[in-house]
């Protein structure tokens, strides 16, 4: 099989160095493996996604020497495969709609006990509130979640491998961590048709995606994806997640440090190649 990264920003605010980083990184990783390098635009959240910022993306990308396959993959363009992928968790049992708002949640989790964790990867962890309802109930303003236990039950041991220096190795999920630290995932919000979790995999399977370079925040996401892949019946890619670009003070980069946007350093006279010892490359 070809080896095969991507690089999937959403087009909600200016690619930043850390943008940079990470696409630079998956493209120079498939070039040296002879594979390809491919753009996917994750754009299921229309009310922040604009189409400037698609445009910058492109911009960016393309000065900073990168190339990728034509056309690009947008999500917005990828619901009803979305929709396909959920259909096959209803019909396994493992969904349910829930009415909770975040006020509602944090009500019902009560106060913090010491030890027990409030978040994990998908945001707070859920307290299970609308666990008994019936899809039947289902309405426009529920958001869909996975039943975290039974959706265990269905699977046998699995594992993912990871190439990035701080969690290299073997990791096979464990249904307690799952259960205490992850917990009722979101497979659909409102408004959107899906979610990160859900869309993520079904693109990475359908792109042929088989390596997946990404920032080392998402890495206590990945049991998610590994978890939705075997239920799917998708293949696991191998991951690789990589340091983070931070702000002297040692933040993380987002979307608003507009000064470390890689347009304002084109702006400015900065060239590919200074970008790219900027993040170590």
């Amino acid at each position: 099989m070809t080896f095969t990264t991507r690089f999937a920003p959403s087009p909600t605010g200016p690619l930043h160095l850390g943008h940079a980083y990470s696409a630079l990184l998956a493209h120079d990783l498939a070039t040296a493996q002879g594979g390809q390098f491919l753009l996917r635009i994750e754009d299921i959240d229309q009310s922040r996604a604009r189409p400037q910022w698609e445009d910058q993306i492109y911009d960016d990308l393309s000065w900073l020497g990168l190339t990728w396959p034509h056309p690009v993959m947008r999500q917005s363009d990828r619901l009803d495969r979305y929709r396909q992928a959920l259909h096959t968790l209803i019909d396994m049992g493992l969904v349910y709609p829930c009415r909770c708002n975040r006020a509602d949640i944090e009500a019902a989790a009560g106060a913090p006990q010491e030890g027990v964790p409030q978040f994990g990867p998908d945001g707070r962890i859920y307290p299970g509130t609308c666990r008994l309802r019936p899809m039947s109930e289902a309405g426009s303003q529920d958001v869909l979640r996975l039943n975290m236990k039974k959706a265990l039950e269905r699977i046998d041991s699995i594992s993912f491998q990871e190439t990035g220096a701080t969690h290299s190795g073997t990791h096979a999920l464990d249904p307690k961590t799952l259960l205490r630290e992850v917990g009722d995932i979101i497979l659909v919000r409102r408004n959107m048709g899906s979610s990160y979790h859900l869309s993520v995999v079904v693109d990475d399977a359908d792109q042929h995606i088989t390596h997946v370079i990404r920032g080392e925040d998402l890495f206590d996401a990945t049991q998610i994806h590994v978890l939705l892949q075997a239920l799917l019946g998708l293949p696991t890619p191998v991951y690789q997640h990589h340091k983070l670009i931070r702000d002297p003070a040692g933040k993380r980069l987002a979307k608003r440090d507009d000064a470390r946007a890689i347009a304002k350093y084109r702006a400015e006279g900065t060239s590919p190649k200074d970008i790219r010892a900027m993040v170590g490359l």
